[in-house]
C-alpha cells in the first residue's frame, strides 16, 4: 500500500484534525452542553430549611433536565461516537453545577465532578439499547454520566448551600446552571 492510501494513516490524520479542532478556542463551545434555570418564586419568611433546600435542589434538577434535553448533548454524542469504535480511544469530561444568588452579594457556589468514557462503557450501552448505532449508545452513556455528575457535584455543594441558607442568601432569585464538557483523552 502506498503512503497516501494506507487506511491507518488516513484515520490518524482525521483523528489529529478532530483533536486540533476540539482543542482550539473557536470550537470550545462545541464541547459543551448547558442548561440554566431561574427560580423567581421567593420563599416565605417562615419557610423551613428543608423547604428552602428543596427549592434549590428542584432548581438544579430543572437545569439538569434542560441540559439533558439539549441538542448540543446530541452533537457531543455524535462527535464522540467513535469512542467505542476504536479500542484505545476514550473521552474525559466534567459536569459542573453553579448556583447563583442573584439578590445577595454571596459569591456563586460551584461544584464539579469529572468523568471518563471508555469503550467498554459504550459496549455496555450497546447491550442495553440493543442497537449498534454509535450515536444512540454514546448519548445514553453521556446522559448517565451527566446524571451521576450532577448528583456528585450537588453533594459537594451541599455544605456551602447550608451556609447560604444561614446567611439567608436564598431569600431572593436563585439561578442554577448545569454544564457538561467533553473532550478527547490522549
Amino acid at each position: 500500500m502506498s503512503y497516501r492510501t494506507n487506511p491507518d494513516r488516513i484515520l490518524e490524520g482525521i483523528d489529529r484534525a478532530r483533536n486540533r479542532d476540539a482543542e482550539s478556542a473557536r470550537f470550545h463551545l462545541d464541547r459543551q452542553a448547558m442548561g440554566k434555570e431561574l427560580d423567581t418564586d421567593i420563599p416565605d419568611v417562615d419557610a423551613t430549611n428543608p423547604e428552602r433546600i428543596r427549592r434549590i435542589f428542584s432548581t438544579v434538577e430543572r437545569a439538569y433536565m434542560k441540559a439533558a434535553g439539549r441538542v448540543e448533548l446530541g452533537k457531543l454524542a455524535a462527535r464522540f461516537q467513535a469512542v467505542g469504535d476504536i479500542h484505545h480511544h476514550h473521552a474525559r469530561g466534567d459536569v459542573s453545577v453553579a448556583i447563583q444568588y442573584l439578590d445577595h452579594d454571596r459569591p456563586d457556589d460551584v461544584g464539579m465532578a469529572p468523568f471518563e468514557i471508555r469503550p467498554h462503557d459504550v459496549a455496555e450501552a450497546r447491550k442495553e439499547t440493543k442497537t449498534s448505532r454509535p450515536d444512540v449508545n454514546a448519548l445514553k452513556v453521556l446522559r448517565k454520566e451527566l446524571r451521576a455528575g450532577v448528583l456528585s457535584a450537588y453533594q459537594k455543594l451541599e455544605p456551602r448551600i447550608r451556609d447560604a441558607l444561614r446567611e439567608r442568601a436564598d431569600m431572593g432569585h436563585v439561578q442554577a446552571q448545569v454544564t457538561v464538557d467533553l473532550r478527547p483523552a490522549e
